[in-house]
């Protein structure tokens, strides 16, 4: 399974408050098979096989440009476990057995 934190900024929106793309990001995610997803305070967390976290990814940064942004920058990075499953959750597990 692969875990990608994503942030998606329009630019050229004319306010520097963005919260109302955030919503409509979420929405769309709500739309994507095959994926779990996390709002946090400074990005996305999407999960699922590597195909549906990018279908995800091009569909939340296609997103803003659907509601009139001029430009849309997108930051992703991914961690795409094979050896073994792999989730935020079990991620953030193993480290609080070790505190």
């Amino acid at each position: 399974m692969a875990i990608a934190e994503v942030t998606v900024i329009p630019i050229g929106t004319g306010s520097t408050s963005l919260s109302s793309y955030v919503a409509e990001l979420q929405r769309v995610l709500e739309k994507q098979e095959g994926v779990k997803f996390t709002l946090t305070s400074m990005s996305t967390i999407i999960e699922g096989s590597l195909d549906d976290v990018f279908a995800a990814i091009r569909a939340i940064h296609e997103a803003p440009f659907q509601s009139g942004a001029g430009r849309v920058s997108t930051s992703i990075k991914i961690d795409d476990r094979r050896d073994k499953a792999s989730s935020s959750e079990q991620k953030l597990q193993s480290v609080r057995e070790k505190l």
